[in-house]
């Protein structure tokens, strides 16, 4: 069964900067892709950005420009980097891994930003 376990979430002041990481309990090269959504309260989770097993990446609009994702093999960890936050980067942020058409996901991970 795999886990994934994300961390790194919190409070941050808008313009500021934070990086969620996303660990797993297998080696992250099982997957054919792994990506991050978040969901915002009253909304639909939706997808931030995401990476595939190659390494090729896409990113939605909305943080194109302002997000990295990212994966340490060695760690088994994927990784989100945000930076210039905005309000409306506040959502509970969740990562999802898939490998055979099935997907894994983890319990999630708070982001506030506010001053």
């Amino acid at each position: 069964q795999v886990q994934l376990v994300e961390s790194g979430g919190g409070l941050a002041q808008p313009g500021g900067s934070l990086r969620l990481s996303c660990a797993a309990s297998t080696n992250i090269y099982r997957f054919n892709a792994m990506a991050w959504y978040r969901q915002a309260p009253g909304k639909q989770r939706e997808l931030v950005a995401s990476i595939t097993d190659v390494g090729i990446t896409n990113y939605v609009d909305p943080v194109k420009g302002r997000a990295t994702i990212s994966r340490d093999s060695a760690k088994n960890t994927m990784y989100l980097q945000m930076s210039s936050l905005k309000p409306e980067d506040t959502a509970v942020y969740y990562c999802k891994a898939t490998t055979r058409g099935v997907d894994y996901w983890g319990q999630g991970t708070q982001v506030t930003v506010s001053s």
